[in-house]
């Protein structure tokens, strides 16, 4: 079995907070501590420079980034930022579909864009260098769940050699 890495998960807070909450649940790996949607509301009305400072704080210790992909994942500034910081602290970092967990609210949800695409190292694109995984609709919880240790493992290890 391999050790329970830290990461920090990005995603879009209002759209996929169920879906992301599934995969702290699953136990898997030792994720950032979820923020109340109030807390969350308090920091935000505080100004971006207060959001910066969270983000910082809570990725400090992080060895990894799982950027969860639901539908409007990639065009928001926080994942944005998020994505970059990892990148340039040498994370590792890899991108999840979340469209296939149910939410209670809203069921399953279109697939998002891959957020990786608005990115170029190089003259490569950052989605050829990062791994997105597009766990199946008829068992995307237990493709996860089987498989997010080792994704974490490899992104970090990719992370190392860049």
């Amino acid at each position: 079995m391999l050790p329970r890495e830290p990461v920090f998960y990005s995603f879009h807070f209002d759209n996929d907070v169920f879906r992301v909450q599934q995969i702290r649940n699953m136990g898997m790996i030792d994720g950032n501590e979820p923020v109340s949607p109030n807390d969350w509301e308090a920091i935000r009305r505080t100004g971006d420079p207060a959001i910066e400072s969270w983000i910082d704080d809570n990725m400090k210790y992080k060895r990894c980034v799982v950027v969860l992909i639901g539908s409007g994942t990639a065009n928001r500034k926080w994942v944005k930022y998020e994505i970059k910081k990892a990148w340039v602290e040498k994370r590792g970092l890899l991108g999840i579909y979340i469209h296939n967990l149910r939410c209670p609210r809203s069921g399953i949800c279109p697939k998002g864009a891959n957020p990786f695409d608005n990115w170029n190292v190089g003259n490569q694109s950052m989605s050829s260098l990062v791994q997105c995984y597009d766990p199946s609709g008829r068992d995307a919880y237990g493709e996860i769940s089987r498989n997010l240790q080792n994704w974490v493992s490899s992104a970090i290890g990719q992370a190392q050699n860049r």
